[in-house]
Parts: C-alpha cells; sequence; structure tokens
C-alpha cells in the first residue's frame, strides 16, 4: 500500500496511552450531533467504538466513530459534507480494508482528534467492533488486561504505529472468539443506544479476520 506523505506523517506520531477520561463520552455525543447535521439523510446508525468507547479503560486521546450507512457507495456523497465540518477523506487504506471508508479530523486540535470509520451498517466490520467494545465494557478484567498491554505495547512501539496495532491482534481476536461463544450460550436482548453504560449488545455469529484491521481500538 501506497501512503501519501501526509499519510506516512500521521504514522510517525508517537503511540501515547493516557488515563481514561470522561470527557471522550461527551465529546462523542457533541461530534455525532454535527456529523448527523451534514449526513444524516444517509446515515443508520453512529456508534463510539474504540478505547475511548470503554469507561475506564486507557487509550490513545482519539475517539473512533462508526458511521453505519445502508451502501458502501453511499459514502461518495458524504464526502463533501464532511469536509465542511473539517474532516479529512483518507482512500489509501481501502486497499487493506475495502469494506470502510476512513475520514479524520485532527490531531491539531487538542483532545479533539476523531477517527471516522463509515461502513455498511450491520456488516462484518461494524458487528465486529460492537461486539469486541461491548465485551470489553461488560468483563473489567479483560479491560484492564488489555489496558496493560497496550502500555506495555506503546512504550515497545512508540515510533511505529503499524507495529504497535498488529501486536495487538492475537489479543483482541482472542476476546472476540470469547464474545462469539458468550454469545451463542445467553438468551437474546435487545439492542441498545447507551454509550457510556456497559450492556450486553447482540451480533451475529462472524467468521474470524487476520491482523489489526480486524478491530480498530485506539
Amino acid at each position: 500500500m501506497t501512503l501519501t506523505q501526509k499519510e506516512d506523517t500521521r504514522l510517525k506520531v508517537p503511540v501515547e496511552i493516557v488515563d481514561y477520561d470522561p470527557e471522550w463520552p461527551v465529546l462523542f455525543e457533541k461530534e455525532k450531533n454535527r456529523i448527523l447535521s451534514v449526513i444524516g439523510k444517509k446515515v443508520i446508525a453512529v456508534e463510539h467504538v474504540g478505547s475511548t468507547s470503554v469507561p475506564g479503560l486507557g487509550a490513545k486521546p482519539i475517539v473512533d466513530i462508526m458511521v453505519g450507512i445502508r451502501r458502501l457507495s453511499d459514502a461518495q456523497d458524504c464526502i463533501k459534507p464532511l469536509e465542511s465540518i473539517g474532516y479529512e477523506y483518507v482512500p489509501e487504506y481501502e486497499a487493506s480494508i475495502p469494506e470502510r471508508r476512513y475520514f479524520h479530523r485532527g490531531p491539531h486540535i487538542p483532545n479533539k482528534h476523531y477517527h471516522l470509520h463509515m461502513v455498511e451498517h450491520n456488516s462484518d466490520f461494524w458487528t465486529r467492533h460492537l461486539l469486541f467494545r461491548d465485551h470489553l465494557r461488560t468483563h473489567a478484567c479483560t479491560a484492564s488486561e488489555y489496558c496493560e498491554l497496550k502500555k506495555q505495547l506503546a512504550a515497545k512501539h512508540r515510533s511505529n504505529r503499524e507495529a504497535y496495532t498488529e501486536a495487538k491482534t492475537s489479543f483482541i481476536e482472542s476476546a472476540l472468539s470469547k464474545a462469539l461463544s458468550q454469545q451463542m450460550n445467553r438468551p437474546t436482548t435487545s439492542l441498545h443506544t447507551d454509550y457510556t453504560k456497559p450492556k450486553q449488545q447482540n451480533h451475529p455469529k462472524q467468521k474470524p479476520r487476520g491482523r489489526g484491521e480486524g478491530c480498530v481500538s485506539s
């Protein structure tokens, strides 16, 4: 995959894990409203994902936002409106993650660095990310282990974001496998829209995938 000079510069930004900030879900809600104000007609749902969506979990200070649309082709009509509120469309990653359209805002704005992942609603990408998020929200020990792992990896791969992301893959896949197994053995529950309180959520069984591209997590 060939990256632009600007994208290559972003990859060289040092990896830093900070303590959980209760402002993160507040920032998500505000940004969600900004996003819906310009592309709401194309959107089915907006979810806070990544480590900043898990109460108490340390993370890179980046708010990951997942936007669900009906068809991936609808993303083309969202580029200009999102640019009008400060987002940059970055197509380079589509070679490795073709089912996602990626946008970002920041990091030059203090504590306002956002990654926007636009995918088809209820796609594999969508369900895996919600499943991993909800598993961490409802399993404190797993979330604690994940936090410690990220701190260790951030210290080891401080100047290599790709290596940091890749090194988390086995943990993420293991957690997803456990979450899927537990899901199959529990009664069906309803979907929820509370972004701060941990609750269970159902997702269809998915085939595990490799590499860090399986889940985005700060």
